[in-house]
Order: C-alpha cells, then structure tokens, then sequence
C-alpha cells in the first residue's frame, strides 16, 4: 500500500468513525448519562488501533476519584493516547476551543478551557474545582507547550494552583505521567524521525497530520508514576519539580529502551502547603 492511499483509508475511517459518534456524545452530555465518561475512553482507544498505535504501559493509574495526571506534552497525538487510558476530561489551553473539528471534539469531552488572562483565574478555578466536587479526572500538560519529544520541559509550577484542593476523599492525587514516541513498525525511533510525531514551534498543523498518517505502526510507552499529593511537599513550586524529574526521568529511559516504573526520590515532608 502506497503511503498516500495509507493516508486516506486512515483519514476516511477516522472520519467514520468520529462524526457518528459526536451527536451520540452530545446527546449522551445533554442527558447528564454516566456513559458520556466512558464513551470517550472507547471512541480514543478505537482511535489509537485505527491511526496503528503500539501502546506500552508501565505502572498504574490512580483509581481514586478526582486524580489530577500530570505529563509531558509531544503531539495532539497524546489526546489519543492518554484518552485511551483514562477515563478522565482534559484541561487545555482556551484556543484549542475554536479549532474545527478538534475543537469541538474537546467540548464533548468535558475539557476545561483556560487562558492566562488575570481577569479570568477565578472563573476557571471555579470551573476545575467544580469538575473535581463531581469526581472528574482531569489531565494537564504543565510544560504550557509542546515539545520536540527528545525530552521533557519545565513544568510551569503556577498551573499546579489546583493541586491544593481538598475533597471528600482527602486531598487531591497529583499523578505524573510520562510518554515517549520510542518505535516505528518494530524500530527504535531515533531523533532524525521524532519531529515526524512531535508537533511543535511554528509547525503548520495540516502538512504535520498529512505526514503522520502515511507513518507505519507507531509504538508509544506511557509509564503512571506513583501519585503524590501536595502535602507531600513544601510548596507547590516543590510538587511541580518533583513532577518534572520524575516525568524527565521516565522518557529519558523510555527513549534509552529503558521503560521502567520510575518511584522517583521520596518527597521531602511538608511544610507549608501553598
């Protein structure tokens, strides 16, 4: 098969896949059915078998309610990937809401849209803080951008503010979640071909998909580090750090052909909780 009929077989049969099913999710919101959690969880994991994903996963996901995961940020491929895995909304930048298509995919998923404007911080905590009195699990890329998949950034520890919330259940589990784009059809995926998956800089969207989808099986290793929580911890700029090295550590053995369960250094005890 030539890569562009590879191309568009995937491109149709994501499209037949995705446009039935968006009236479905709408109705499933409107009717406030338990099944609008569980039908994005399927619809991403048909997704990722269907656009030839090989997901490896190492570790666990928390499963306590509300769970706040925690991961390094490569492609607009990680929506798939991680929404195959948890059934959990996202919390994204407020301009993924005006995309076509993906913006709107995003709304049927219950993602919690923010932006940096001050005026708007208390709106947005109201609105996270509301999703977790409901138990939601949200999924956040505190690096604020994507990278070349090489390595992971800095995370920004000013997007850990909702760490500090305190449920039913105790406070809230912070889970760092490391992914690494590591194989292409059975081979070591070396830096020459990551930028191929990785989506960032200037890249134009469109030209970045249309190469994609002529790519064979892509092989993915996700690894859930153990869950912390903030109390752990003496501030919140020492969660978002402990975070990015575990998160750092665990791509850059995902990347050697290392994958393992990264415990990461046991948290120094509290002592102001911020």
């Amino acid at each position: 098969m030539s890569a562009t009929s590879l191309r568009l077989g995937r491109l149709l049969l994501y499209l037949a896949l995705t446009l039935p099913l968006m009236p479905l999710q709408a109705a499933l919101l409107l009717l406030r059915s338990p099944l609008q959690r569980r039908l994005p969880l399927l619809y991403h994991g048909w997704t990722t078998r269907l656009l030839g994903f090989d997901v490896r996963v190492t570790g666990e996901p928390s499963a306590l309610r509300p769970t706040l995961f925690v991961a390094n940020h490569v492609s607009f491929l990680d929506i798939e990937i991680l929404g195959s895995l948890l059934e959990a909304s996202f919390i994204s930048k407020a301009d993924v809401a005006r995309w076509p298509l993906f913006g709107w995919l995003a709304k049927l998923q219950r993602t919690v849209f923010v932006d940096r404007r001050v005026s708007s911080t208390h709106r947005q905590r109201d609105a996270i803080r509301e999703r977790l009195d409901e138990d939601d699990n949200l999924i956040l890329f505190p690096e604020g951008t994507t990278g070349d998949g090489n390595r992971a950034l800095p995370f920004k520890s000013a997007l850990f503010s909702v760490a500090n919330y305190v449920g039913a259940q105790g406070p809230l589990r912070v889970q760092p979640v490391s992914i690494a784009y590591v194989r292409l059809d059975g081979m070591p995926l070396c830096r020459f071909y990551r930028p191929f998956v990785a989506w960032y800089g200037d890249m134009a969207f469109a030209p970045h998909l249309w190469t994609l989808l002529g790519l064979g099986r892509l092989g993915v290793d996700v690894n859930f580090h153990p869950p912390v929580t903030l109390a752990d911890f003496a501030s919140r700029k020492a969660l978002a750090e402990h975070c990015y090295r575990v998160v750092a550590a665990g791509v850059a053995s995902a990347i050697a052909g290392r994958p393992q369960e990264w415990p990461g250094p046991l948290p120094a005890p509290a002592v102001a909780a911020q």
